[in-house]
């Protein structure tokens, strides 16, 4: 797993490190603070790794990486990430096990290829993947049409990457170990499953005997079937890395603590999660779930000024606005009620 990052004058991002990651982590901030940024650089970097080489790809690594960041981001180049400022650089560099580590940097020049300065890194396996807040199923042609046919901005790599990874046919194998309670689990939460029909190239939700349209289908039951899905189809396995923006999106409080425990479990298995959020539900359920199972669970939060720092949420819930603003409005109301 990644243990550790240091990211410097990326796009909003001044300076960032982390260290000491663990198997959950957890990124608070206010909107445009960066948030979705560190998720989708770390994201391109690994995915990049483990895109390199494999298969009949004739690109080497430089090439992968620099097409990995330009569609990720969409930048008509790839130095226009580089924040603004006399002599800025950006840098990034991520650590795993074993001490073995990635690290590239580029000036506001830069184009399209980024030629790494050290990757000691062994090949992957595993695969990345990057879950945003709304669900890409109904939307699947769409995406592959605009990011793999037409070449044009829009859907950005993310999205491409996971349509492509859900398409993969589910696995008939038995299912890694720990996954399996989690799979019964998800499903649980919907009531059923979902399928691609490669002849209709569709996908529908089937609930028993009977299959409904994914446009009738709850958004909620979607983005909880994309994580069955990829676990079903084997794209996730132990040591892979997934990156989620906004797990609460279009879920009920309930669904988020029960998504958090089945987290939990796949971290358990092996997994490793990086979650970008605004709920209060998730950093309630993360932090007792810190206190319960006696984990370590890494926190970044970004400030007023442009800064982070790193909590842990097993010392306690650190100081944010989205803990400030529920205790805000917890006071309003015993104002309003003493009248």
């Amino acid at each position: 797993m990644i243990t550790s990052f240091d990211i410097k004058n990326f796009g909003p991002l001044s300076s960032l490190r982390g260290e000491g990651l663990g198997k959950l982590n957890l990124v608070l901030g206010a909107n445009s603070c960066g948030k979705t940024f560190l998720l989708k650089a770390l994201y391109a970097t690994m995915r990049a790794q483990e895109e390199s080489g494999r298969g009949e790809d004739p690109r080497d690594f430089s090439e992968v990486l620099g097409d990995k960041l330009y569609w990720t981001f969409q930048a008509d180049k790839l130095g226009d990430l580089v924040q603004k400022g006399v002599g800025n650089r950006l840098a990034v560099s991520v650590t795993m096990q074993n001490n073995c580590s990635l690290a590239y940097e580029f000036g506001p020049d830069a184009s399209r290829k980024v030629v790494p300065l050290h990757n000691n890194l062994a090949p992957r396996e595993a695969n990345s993947i990057f879950l945003p807040p709304k669900e890409v199923l109904t939307l699947a042609r769409v995406i592959l049409k605009s990011g793999l046919q037409d070449k044009a901005f829009g859907f950005d790599a993310t999205y491409v990457d996971l349509v492509l990874a859900l398409q993969n046919p589910t696995q008939r194998e038995r299912t890694f170990n720990g996954f399996t309670r989690s799979r019964q689990q998800l499903e649980r939460m919907f009531q059923g499953k979902i399928e691609y029909v490669p002849d209709a190239e569709r996908w529908v939700y089937k609930k028993g005997n009977s299959r409904f349209s994914l446009n009738t289908t709850a958004e909620g039951i979607k983005k909880i079937a994309i994580l069955d899905t990829l676990l079903g189809n084997r794209f996730l396995t132990p040591d892979s890395v997934v990156f989620i923006d906004e797990p609460e999106s279009a879920l009920h409080p309930t669904a988020i603590s029960q998504l958090l425990d089945i987290v939990y479990q796949l971290s358990d298995a092996g997994i490793q999660f990086f979650i970008a959020s605004h709920s209060y539900f998730v950093v309630k359920k993360l932090y007792l779930i810190a206190l319960s199972k006696n984990i370590h669970i890494p926190v970044f939060l970004a400030d007023q000024d442009g800064g982070w720092h790193q909590e842990d949420l097993l010392q306690g819930i650190p100081d944010n606005e989205i803990i400030n603003e529920s205790i805000r409005l917890f006071d309003q109301e015993l104002e309003v009620s003493a009248g």
